[in-house]
């Protein structure tokens, strides 16, 4: 099957392109607003872009009303984010957090998430996971007849659950199959990791 994209519409192209690049991992991203409640949601447009700056960008839909969603938002007026990276067991609370509210209600509130304090950060974290990035806003880009908001986040401290550190390697690794992440398949569909294996880089 070819496909030309010009003959599709938006809703296709996003299904078409949801589906095709997989696994997709998930930013969980917490902000605060103007009525001092914190807002939560998952976005699985999603990727690290630097790391001189380290800069993490998540791509942030509008409200069906139009509005820009409430982590712009947050992210414009208070400069700050917090972004996590959730394992699957909490699949079904970042679902949950996806349901869209009015500006200043709290999917934190609603959903009965506990967070924690972050050494070392402005905002908290969501206590239940294993990472979680601290990050000042760098730039928020428009792009797209129906803009989206391309986030870009400097990460300012990360904080790292003991429990998904290799305590074996000489440097810091991570354990992937500890963290257990959440990936973003096509539709509803969700993906974890079931095995880890290396190949060799040519020198």
């Amino acid at each position: 099957m070819n496909l030309k994209l010009d003959t599709l519409a938006p809703t296709q192209i996003y299904h078409l392109m949801t589906q095709t690049v997989v696994p997709r991992p998930i930013a969980w991203a917490l902000t605060e607003s103007s009525e001092q409640e914190y807002n939560l949601a998952p976005f699985s447009y999603f990727t690290p872009v630097s790391s001189n700056p380290p800069l993490l960008m998540l791509s942030v839909g509008k409200k069906p009303s139009g509005e820009i969603k409430d982590t712009t938002r947050n992210s414009l007026e208070t400069g700050k984010l917090v972004i996590h990276i959730a394992s699957a067991s909490s699949a079904e609370a970042i679902t949950a957090t996806a349901a869209t509210l009015d500006h200043g209600e709290s999917e934190v509130t609603a959903n009965n998430i506990e967070l924690v304090e972050f050494d070392g950060f402005s905002l908290p974290r969501v206590k239940e996971c294993a990472v979680a990035f601290g990050c000042t806003l760098y730039e928020v880009k428009e792009v797209g007849e129906v803009p989206q908001s391309l986030i870009f986040a400097q990460v300012e401290a990360v904080y790292i659950s003991e429990d998904v550190i290799d305590k074996d390697s000489e440097r810091l690794k991570i354990d992937a199959l500890a963290l257990d992440p959440l990936s973003r398949l096509g539709g509803g569909e969700y993906a974890t990791l079931s095995n880890v294996f290396s190949v060799a880089r040519p020198k």
